[in-house]
C-alpha cells in the first residue's frame, strides 16, 4: 500500500468487536461528531441468546446511545431476585422497583440477537459509523514496523482480513470490545488477574407456551447438589441455568437428554409429553471471574469481557460493559476533538476497574451464597447466610451496593471534611437521578434536557464565577425552580448538603457547590483535565423556563 493510500485510510477511532457493547461505544461517539470504523468478524447478529438482563442505569445508557425507546419496545420489567433453598422455599428476596433512580425500571429481561439488531439499526443510520463485517482483525501497532509494546499516543495501524486480502487502517484511537478471547487484550500487553471463582454450568433458553410457575424474577437457588438459576426472559421465553459436576458428564442421547431436562424444571413446569416445548439453545459454560491488569496501552483500550469476566449471579456481565463505554466515550471525544490533556484518558482505568472489580466479587459472593462451595461446611454457611438475609434493611442495602461511586480520584473532588463532619460521602462520585421533568408543557426525562455534555444543576442562584465554570465547560446550567419533578432533585441536593453539582457527561457528579457556597470545592483540581486547547465549546447560558424549548433535543 502507497503511503498516500495509508494516510487516506485514517480513521478517529477503530472498535474492534460489533457486540451491544462496541455498537453502543460507536453510537455514544457519533453523538460527539466523532467518526468510527467498527470491525466484526461475523456477517450478522450472533442469533442465540447470552446476556438476558439490564439494569436501570444500562437502560439510561441505551438512552444516552439514542436507542432508549426500541428497547423498551423490546424489554420485559423483572420484579427483582429471590434466592431459594433446596426446597424451593424462599431465604431473601430482592426487589426491584418499577422505575429506579434512572428513570428506568430497576431490572429489564431481553433478547440479545433483538437488542443487536436494535443497535445495529441505529448505527446504520448514523453516517459518522462505518460497520465491516466478516473483517478479521489480525494485529495492530503504533507506526510502520513498531509492535505492539509501546505507550505511545502516536496513530495505531489496525490490520484485518476481508476475504482474504490484508488491509490496514490507521487509527487515534482503538478501542478493543472483542470479548474474553480478545487480540486487544494481547496488543495492550494484559494479562488476567483471576479472582478466584471457576464452575461449569449448562445454559438452556426455552421457547413455550405451556404454563410455567414464576414470579416474574429471577430464582437463585442455593443446593450444594444441583444450584439453579430460573428466569422469564419473554411472553413465551424461558431460561434455566444449573450447575454441573465435577466430573465430565458423557453426551447423553436426545431421549435421555429430554428426560433429564424434564426432571430439572420439574419445580416450576409440568411439561406433558407432546407439549410446545421448544429448546432454543442448550450450552455448557465455564463461568469464570477475571479483570485485566492493565486497560490501556496507549490510545488501545479494553471494554467489556476483553477487560473483566464474571460469573452471571448478579446480572452485571453486560451492564459493566455499558458503563465502560459510557465512561470512556465522552473522554476520548473530548481529547480527539477539543484537544483536552490526554491524562484524561488515565481516569478510564483508575475509575473503571475498581468499579468492576466490586461487580465481580458481589456476583462470587451471590455464586458461593447459591452454591457454597462443594466442602462440609457448605450447609453452614448457606444457614448462616439465611439467617443474616432475615436482618431488617440489609437485603435492600445489598441491592443499593450494586453500582456503588465511583472512588476519588481527579474527576471525583471530594470533600475532605464531609465524612467527619456529617458521617457522609456526598454527592459526588455518584450520578444524578433521573426523574421526568417538565419543558414547555411537554413531560421529558431529565437527560433529554441536559444533552450531550457537562450541566450544573443548581438550587441556588448562580454566582459570577459557577457562570464562568459552566460557560468554560460549555456546560447548560439548570436551575431546579419550575421544571416539574415534584422537587426530587431539590430533595436530592438537601440530602446531600449541596446547593449545586457539576454533572458530567456520563451523568456523575464531578464536584459540588456545599451549602451556602458560591464555587465548586476544587475547580483547580479537574480543570487543567478538560481544558481544550484546539476547538474552545461554546457557551451555554443559563436555562430558565423561557428557554427550556431551546434546550431539548
Amino acid at each position: 500500500m502507497t503511503a498516500e493510500k495509508e494516510r487516506a485510510a485514517h480513521v478517529p477511532v477503530v472498535i474492534v468487536g460489533a457486540g451491544p457493547v462496541g455498537v453502543t461505544a460507536a453510537l455514544l461517539l457519533a453523538r460527539r461528531g466523532v467518526r468510527t470504523v467498527v470491525l466484526e468478524r461475523h456477517h450478522d447478529v450472533y442469533p442465540l441468546p447470552r446476556a438476558v438482563a439490564a439494569d436501570d442505569e444500562v437502560r439510561r445508557i441505551l438512552q444516552a446511545a439514542g436507542v432508549g425507546e426500541e428497547f423498551a419496545a423490546i424489554a420485559r420489567p423483572a420484579r427483582g431476585l429471590r434466592l431459594l433453598d433446596a426446597r424451593h422455599r424462599v431465604m431473601a428476596e430482592f426487589p426491584r422497583a418499577g422505575q429506579g433512580a434512572h428513570g428506568f425500571p430497576q431490572t429489564s429481561m431481553f433478547d440479545q440477537p433483538e437488542l443487536e439488531r436494535v443497535l445495529r439499526d441505529a448505527l446504520a443510520r448514523r453516517p459518522e459509523c462505518d460497520l465491516r463485517t466478516g473483517v478479521e482483525v489480525v494485529g495492530m501497532g503504533v507506526g510502520p514496523g513498531v509492535g505492539v509494546g509501546q505507550d505511545s499516543n502516536g496513530p495505531v495501524r489496525v490490520t484485518f482480513r476481508r476475504d482474504g486480502v490484508e488491509e490496514h487502517l490507521w487509527a487515534d484511537a482503538v478501542l478493543g470490545c472483542d470479548g474474553a478471547g480478545s487480540l486487544t487484550r494481547d496488543a495492550v500487553g494484559a494479562g488476567w488477574q483471576d479472582l478466584r471463582f471457576e464452575e461449569r454450568w449448562t445454559v438452556v433458553d426455552v421457547r413455550t407456551s405451556v404454563p410455567v410457575r414464576c414470579w416474574e424474577g429471577v430464582d437463585q437457588v442455593c443446593d450444594p447438589d444441583r444450584p439453579a438459576t430460573f428466569m422469564r426472559i419473554g411472553e413465551d421465553r424461558y431460561r434455566w441455568e444449573f450447575r454441573l459436576g465435577d466430573e465430565p458428564e458423557p453426551e447423553p442421547d436426545h431421549e435421555r437428554l429430554h428426560e433429564r431436562l424434564r426432571e430439572l424444571i420439574a419445580p416450576w413446569v409440568d411439561l406433558p409429553y407432546g407439549a410446545d416445548f421448544e429448546v432454543v439453545r442448550q450450552a455448557q459454560y465455564t463461568f469464570r471471574a477475571r479483570i485485566a491488569d492493565r486497560w490501556r496501552r496507549g490510545r488501545i483500550f479494553l471494554l467489556g469481557d476483553a477487560a473483566h469476566l464474571t460469573p452471571p449471579f448478579i446480572g452485571q456481565g453486560l451492564g459493566a460493559g455499558m458503563r465502560d463505554a459510557h465512561n470512556l466515550t465522552w473522554k476520548l471525544a473530548r481529547v480527539l476533538q477539543q484537544g483536552a490533556d490526554e491524562r484524561l484518558l488515565e481516569t478510564y482505568e483508575s475509575e473503571r476497574a475498581p468499579h468492576a472489580r466490586h461487580a465481580i466479587r458481589l456476583a462470587v459472593a451471590m455464586g458461593w451464597a447459591m452454591t457454597g462451595g462443594q466442602d462440609g461446611a457448605a450447609a453452614l454457611r448457606r444457614g448462616v447466610l439465611g439467617a443474616a438475609f432475615r436482618i431488617p434493611g440489609l437485603t435492600a442495602a445489598a441491592a443499593r451496593d450494586l453500582s456503588p461511586a465511583l472512588a476519588a480520584g481527579p474527576l471525583v473532588r471530594r470533600r475532605a471534611l464531609r465524612r467527619a463532619r456529617w458521617g457522609g460521602r456526598g454527592l459526588v462520585g455518584g450520578i444524578c437521578p433521573q426523574p421526568w421533568v417538565t419543558v414547555d408543557g411537554r413531560r421529558v426525562r431529565l437527560d433529554e434536557l441536559l444533552g450531550d455534555s457537562f450541566a450544573v444543576l443548581t438550587a441556588a442562584p448562580p454566582s459570577p464565577s459557577l457562570r464562568a465554570v459552566a460557560d468554560g465547560l460549555g456546560a447548560r446550567t439548570v436551575p431546579l425552580t419550575g421544571l416539574g419533578d415534584d422537587g426530587r432533585l431539590s430533595a436530592w441536593l438537601r440530602a446531600g448538603r449541596a446547593d449545586a453539582v457539576l454533572l458530567r457527561p456520563d451523568r456523575v457528579v464531578m464536584d459540588e457547590v456545599p451549602l451556602g457556597a458560591t464555587d465548586f470545592t476544587d475547580t483547580a483540581g479537574w480543570a487543567s483535565l478538560l481544558h481544550s486547547t484546539r476547538k474552545p465549546l461554546p457557551a451555554q447560558r443559563t436555562i430558565d423556563t423561557s428557554l427550556l424549548r431551546s434546550a431539548t433535543r
